[in-house]
């Protein structure tokens, strides 16, 4: 009895040190702006890239979401990806390809994410691909190097964690809810060593985008990645997308895909369990995304907590500008980002549009859409309208607010409210103060000025 860890891993092992560790076929490799240490490495080496034709291209750190770039440096960056994979035949969505958007939601979009394949990326967040029953995982840039040289990665298999969540989802509550729930039970280092098989209904009830959302933070709770075993829903996704399997070759995909779930009496190194019924909207208070709650919490005492981890709250608590039994929803923002490799696809433009219909943003913010064509299909829906009339601006495609590495980011010492995954010290721009939430809770923060339930603002409305 083989889990679905087991046999991705079977599938793409090539050969096994005596230390362990494998010598992996990598199907499929994502590359960004970042990856130019790992170009000079290869180019210092008189190298050529193995498989071109398995290595795919992406402007997203960088991409300027409002107008030109802000510097020079933003430029050089760009254009430097673009050399190098124009110099090896490498596919590239650029600013200018209609494709172009965030990787980890390009790849997905465009059928280059499919069930059974190992990804790679030089970013953590390449655990997104996870949810299509995929082997996908963030790497460095001595290992990104080593992939466009040779095509495998070396890696020592994890022990497996099955992480069950049964029951139905509350209205208001969703996938962010689900991964900030079981980070902040768990920790930020409680999967760690371990990768993460999502199952039970709560998650087979999640559409393609929530799964990849929960695939995605697997890394903030320690995992080396996460997975979600491929179903009707995967397939269903997957036709028809630009790079997919086409026809009679689909179908005998499919099949093949049916095979990857773990089989029934397989056995996990570890078990979690969670009830759906008693994760709540969700909101962070602190600098590491297990510093979450329920909104309806209060700022929590590190008085209450043991040793370093006291020390370690009171020092979140003095950065964010905090008190202890502060009321959640009494804290006031600044500013809101809707957007990042995390939250940006159409679903969550629609949860965030649903609440925010007929009414007015309290506080500046930026809402960044994925890619070009989640873009395309939110202005097609008229979702765009709906953020502008609110107040909020709706800028291009890119990570944008996310890593604060394109111009766009929260200034020192203010406060926003944000879909994106880590609320890291810095992380939106030098002295930002980030509270991670679902894009409900975004656009719940945004109408009332404040951290806020989204809950009440959801009644006799379509919470998309």
């Amino acid at each position: 009895m083989r889990t679905l860890l087991d046999k991705l891993w079977d599938d793409h092992e090539v050969l096994r040190r005596d230390d362990g560790a494998s010598l992996l076929w990598v199907d499929r490799h994502l590359v960004h702006e970042g990856s130019h240490h790992a170009f000079a490495k290869l180019k210092a080496r008189g190298g050529r890239v193995a498989e071109p034709g398995l290595t795919y291209g992406v402007v997203d750190h960088y991409a300027p979401t409002r107008g030109p770039a802000a510097s020079p440096a933003i430029v050089r960056m760009i254009q430097t990806l673009e050399r190098n994979t124009d110099a090896h035949g490498i596919l590239c969505f650029g600013l200018e390809d209609p494709r172009q958007g965030i990787v980890h939601v390009v790849g997905p979009e465009q059928g280059l994410t499919l069930p059974g394949l190992l990804i790679n990326c030089g970013d953590s967040h390449t655990s997104t691909h996870g949810a299509f029953g995929a082997l996908a995982f963030g790497i460095g840039a001595t290992e990104v190097a080593h992939v466009l040289a040779t095509q495998t990665i070396w890696q020592k298999k994890p022990k497996s964690l099955r992480m069950t969540v049964t029951g139905s989802l509350g209205p208001g509550v969703g996938a962010k809810d689900i991964a900030l729930a079981w980070i902040a039970k768990l920790g930020a280092d409680g999967a760690r060593g371990h990768a993460i098989e999502y199952t039970g209904d709560a998650v087979t009830g999640l559409s393609m985008e929530g799964r990849m959302t929960l695939c995605n933070l697997s890394i903030e709770g320690g995992a080396r990645f996460g997975m979600i075993a491929p179903d009707e829903a995967t397939f269903d996704y997957i036709a028809g997308r630009p790079f997919a399997p086409e026809g009679a070759d689909l179908d005998r995909a499919v099949d093949t895909w049916r095979r990857l779930p773990s089989d029934a009496g397989a056995v996990f190194d570890r078990e979690e369990t969670m009830l759906a019924t008693d994760i709540a909207p969700i909101v962070t208070w602190g600098t590491s995304p297990e510093d979450a709650l329920p909104v309806t919490s209060t700022v929590p005492d590190p008085s209450r907590l043991n040793g370093s981890e006291a020390d370690r709250a009171r020092a979140a608590l003095d950065y964010m500008g905090l008190v202890p039994g502060r009321a959640l929803t009494d804290i006031q923002i600044d500013q809101v980002f809707i957007g990042s490799c995390t939250n940006a696809r159409i679903e969550d433009l629609r949860a965030a549009a649903a609440v925010l219909a007929g009414r007015r943003s309290r506080v500046p913010g930026l809402v960044s859409p994925g890619s070009h064509q989640v873009k395309a299909q939110a202005e097609e829906e008229g979702l765009d309208r709906v953020f502008t009339d609110a107040g909020l601006d709706w800028v291009g495609s890119g990570c944008s607010m996310c890593v604060a590495m394109n111009g766009d980011a929260v200034e020192s010492g203010k406060r926003c409210a944000s879909t994106t995954n880590r609320n890291f010290r810095g992380r939106q721009g030098r002295g930002a103060r980030t509270h991670l939430m679902s894009p409900a809770m975004v656009a719940a923060a945004a109408v009332a000025g404040r951290l806020a339930d989204v809950r009440p603002l959801l009644e006799g409305r379509d919470a998309a």
